[in-house]
């Protein structure tokens, strides 16, 4: 099978999953093993596309319908990372899952729902990773949002719909101004297809230009959660089960930022907002670390620091160079890893605890030392303590922004200097409050399931195998940011030879292009 071949398969699979899932409604244990599996391929051919997708993008025509007229899926460097590490937060958040639900005797979450819904999940994450079209792109994300809904209010509580139905608004008014952002990209350019805007958007006033780049970058900012549209995340993740806290603090926001890495690179390569952005950045930094520092419940604390530290991220994009693009491309991957497995670890400590508010726990170090280690591990990876890859993607950042040297990259660097130590101090906090003060009332020590404790342990691991890989997973990230800046390289494998290169002059084909690609697509002697 060509790598081509299983390009969509990570879209597919979990929608043919879904489909048997809601299938077996009456048989949960099915249920389970459908879910399991399909999750562990998807995993499998994640790996397998981030070795391919080294050599060059994977291309593959939905329907044979060649770009531009159809649809293409795309698994370049970025989006296969993007996949493998999404993949297998998904499938070690599942098996937690459903240790927890059998824990439970599964009253807590209506598994006939569940399993269905978390593979829809499962694929719009993956589908608007690899899209190489901008509708496509708005398609996974109404795909992962419509399932996100239903996951978000399992159960039924008072609270958890009336964050629910924040939750709801805040991603409608999201997608209306993505929606109007296609429609007048569309209008102005012609086309919605990624590689084609590429070519397409510098013929277009650059006025124009830049209030496309602004509503379309607004709509990704409300689903990252940058500052100032990030005030309703606080208020609705905590709500949520502990699995599905987890996989939408290390996922959903991820793809917005990942939205904003694609088409800042590829379709606005200028970087006529950058310096929006760096503002943004510093802004969703330090306003986000000093909610967290206020915190007394450590689901709150952890959701404002997951706000806190998409301020790295867009600080990495901002700089619009290849090093800082490389930065943050290694931050995603590490932060999607740690984070999610804090809200795991959360999630254990809550059941040990009865109580995830800081001022009731205490004393677990000394009644679940293995749950101390636990948390400690992702929790100083987060902060930043060297070697960690916390730490390397810190100062990936820092190194780049020292490099570009202006005042505001320079304002950046200080201010992810200070985040990085609030963040210590409000894990620090959380840390002996929940783990060495004497509680207010005695806690009994209670046996945690293994099921949970396996995927959380193997998530710590992969925390740390980012320490152990750092060198050849950050050489990958340069890659990617290789690509993402010498856009020619995508442009080529997604058009057909008369295609690359219209509608503009040498700016796409001589940024790096390996074929020396003129204008009329025809190949220079």
């Amino acid at each position: 099978m060509t790598p081509a071949l299983l390009v969509p398969l990570p879209v597919m699979l979990p929608l043919l999953g879904a489909g048997l899932a809601l299938a077996m409604w009456r048989h949960a244990q099915v249920q389970r093993i459908i879910s399991v599996t399909v999750l562990s391929l998807m995993l499998a051919i994640g790996v397998v596309l981030l070795f391919a997708a080294d050599n060059g993008p994977v291309v593959i025509d939905i329907g044979g319908w060649a770009a531009p007229v159809g649809i293409d899926l795309v698994a370049d460097r970025l989006s296969a990372l993007m996949v493998t590490v999404s993949s297998a937060v998904l499938l070690c958040v599942l098996i937690y899952s459903l240790a927890q639900g059998v824990a439970d005797g599964d009253d807590a979450a209506p598994l006939a729902i569940y399993h269905p819904t978390y593979l829809v999940l499962a694929a719009g994450v993956s589908n608007a990773f690899l899209t190489g079209d901008l509708f496509n792109l708005y398609v996974g994300f109404e795909i992962l949002l419509a399932a996100s809904y239903v996951l978000l209010t399992l159960g039924g509580t008072g609270e958890r719909i009336r964050a629910g139905t924040i939750y709801v608004v805040v991603a409608l008014v999201s997608s209306v101004l993505f929606l109007v952002s296609i429609a007048l990209i569309y209008a102005a350019a012609g086309t919605v297809n990624l590689a084609q805007l590429a070519n397409r958007m510098a013929d277009i006033d650059p006025g124009v230009r830049m209030s496309l780049e602004i509503l379309l970058t607004l709509a990704f900012a409300i689903k990252a959660a940058i500052f100032p549209l990030s005030a309703w995340l606080p208020d609705s993740y905590p709500t949520a089960p502990a699995p599905v806290t987890a996989v939408f603090a290390g996922l959903l926001t991820k793809v917005g930022v990942y939205a904003i890495i694609r088409t800042q690179s590829l379709i606005f390569p200028d970087g006529q907002i950058n310096g929006l952005l760096m503002w943004a950045a510093l802004l969703t930094m330090v306003i986000g670390i000093l909610g967290a520092v206020a915190q007394h419940d450590i689901k709150r604390l952890l959701s404002f620091t997951l706000v806190s530290h998409i301020g790295y991220m867009i600080f990495g994009i901002s700089l619009g160079t290849e090093a800082g693009m490389a930065a943050a491309i290694f931050y995603v991957a590490h932060h999607i890893t740690v984070q999610t497995t804090l809200f795991l670890v959360v999630g254990l400590m809550e059941r040990q605890g009865g109580t995830t508010s800081l001022d009731k726990l205490g004393g677990l170090a000394k009644i679940a030392p293995g749950l101390a280690i636990l948390f400690f591990i992702p929790a100083m990876n987060l902060a930043g303590i060297p070697p960690m890859s916390g730490f390397l993607g810190k100062v990936g950042l820092l190194q780049s922004g020292v490099a570009v040297g202006t005042p505001l990259a320079i304002t950046l660097v200080v201010g992810s200097l200070l985040t990085s130590i609030l963040t210590l101090y409000a894990i620090v906090k959380a840390w002996n409050k929940a783990f060495w003060q004497t509680p207010p009332e005695e806690i009994q020590p209670m046996r945690l399931p293994r099921g949970m404790v396996g995927p959380t342990a193997a998530l710590v691991a992969v925390g740390l195998s980012l320490t152990v890989l750092a060198g050849p997973l950050y050489s990958y990230a340069e890659r990617a940011a290789s690509t993402l800046i010498n856009r020619a390289e995508y442009v080529g494998a997604v058009l057909p030879d008369g295609l690359r290169g219209q509608g503009e002059s040498n700016d796409v084909v001589d940024e790096g292009a390996a074929d020396d690609v003129d204008v009329e697509g025809e190949e220079a002697p």
